[in-house]
């Protein structure tokens, strides 16, 4: 089956097209490029297109054929990711208007975290809110957390489901995850992904007081949304929000931004400290995403002063991997550290293959 995959964020879309699970062609454009997506399409069409769709909230919980009912369902949860899911609904109008004879399959970053048990996924509010509107932890990078629990075990040798695997999701959003035996059961992300971690323009975890605060002294309470989105996390703190560009600024003596990655790890490693209890003990810890898998400096910076749950890295294995699978960790050590390159294609791809399967 040749596969078209369209990932798309808040400002790129990433287009992949597999054949049977193997990459034919990648490339990465603007998300209103409807030339390149045309592109793609040409010549030698897929066979399906399957969509990564950020939110699936308590209705999708597994990947789905798309009809017009499915639209105007995913649209529906627009206001929970506001970022992401508007800009994959129009790429998903588009190339079904584009490529409109085959099936498309929408899949769901926050299916993976169905397994999450009520205790960490539930909210302490009142329960109209919880059984009306759904509130509750939902978790994302779901596609990217299973790949990376998956490729835990190739890289290993291990089957999946005997590790005790947190994998830190880390890009300009970035997610931790407590993955046990092959099952998500806990992450920094709940009923949006503005929650958990410092991000590049997201805060992170925050008192809920906070807004409403605002609120009451007189924001507007979706400028306030907005600025939790788009103008805090380390863009707040240090007027950049490319972590990479911070670390310069903080190599330079820019005493902000020293102090923005100090508050970033400080959150990550509270973070993992907290994941690995929800596993209740580490057997490995891997980076993904576009600075997990490329930044030296930042995986160290999360695991500084984390020895006591076994987490070493080897410093010049940890500096020449900057970029694809790698071994960070010393020989022998209790806890291995990975760098994983991630592969959501790869996991939207089959779960396409699996749906347009019982379609046929």
């Amino acid at each position: 089956m040749r596969t078209l995959v369209l990932n798309a964020g808040s400002s790129s879309l990433k287009l992949s097209l597999l054949d049977d699970g193997t990459t034919v062609r990648t490339d990465t454009v603007d998300p209103g490029d409807d030339d390149a997506l045309a592109g793609f399409a040409d010549g030698d069409p897929p066979d399906a297109v399957g969509h990564r769709i950020v939110h699936g909230g308590d209705e999708f919980t597994g990947p789905v054929a798309v009809d017009d009912e499915v639209v105007r369902r995913i649209d529906a949860l627009r206001g929970l990711a506001p970022q992401h899911q508007g800009p994959a609904l129009d790429v998903l109008r588009r190339a079904r208007e584009l490529v409109p004879e085959v099936p498309h399959v929408a899949c769901f970053d926050t299916a993976f975290h169905r397994t999450i048990p009520d205790a960490a996924a539930t909210y302490a509010v009142p329960a109209r809110w919880r059984e009306e509107f759904g509130i509750r932890r939902y978790g994302f990078h779901g596609m990217a957390h299973e790949w990376s629990a998956r490729r835990t075990g190739e890289l290993l040798g291990r089957d999946p489901a005997t590790l005790r695997v947190v994998n830190a999701h880390i890009g300009a959003g970035a997610s931790l995850c407590a993955i046990d035996r092959g099952l998500s059961v806990d992450t920094t992300m709940g009923f949006t992904p503005t929650s958990g971690l410092v991000m590049g323009s997201r805060s992170g975890d925050l008192d809920p007081a906070v807004p409403l605060w605002l609120a009451g002294h007189g924001l507007d309470p979706d400028d306030v949304a907005a600025a939790l989105d788009r103008d805090s996390g380390l863009l707040a703190l240090a007027g950049e929000s490319d972590p990479q560009k911070v670390q310069e600024a903080a190599d330079a003596g820019d005493a902000r931004a020293a102090t923005a990655l100090d508050v970033w790890g400080h959150r990550a490693r509270a973070g993992l400290a907290a994941m690995a209890a929800a596993t209740a003990g580490l057997d490995v810890l891997t980076f993904s995403g576009g600075v997990g898998e490329h930044q030296p400096w930042m995986r160290e910076r999360a695991v500084r002063g984390l020895g006591f749950l076994g987490l070493t890295l080897d410093p010049a294995r940890n500096d020449d991997a900057r970029g694809g699978d790698a071994v960070l960790s010393p020989d022998g050590a209790a806890v291995r550290i990975l760098a994983v390159t991630s592969r959501e294609d790869v996991i939207i791809a089959e779960q396409v293959a699996a749906v347009a399967g019982r379609a046929g």
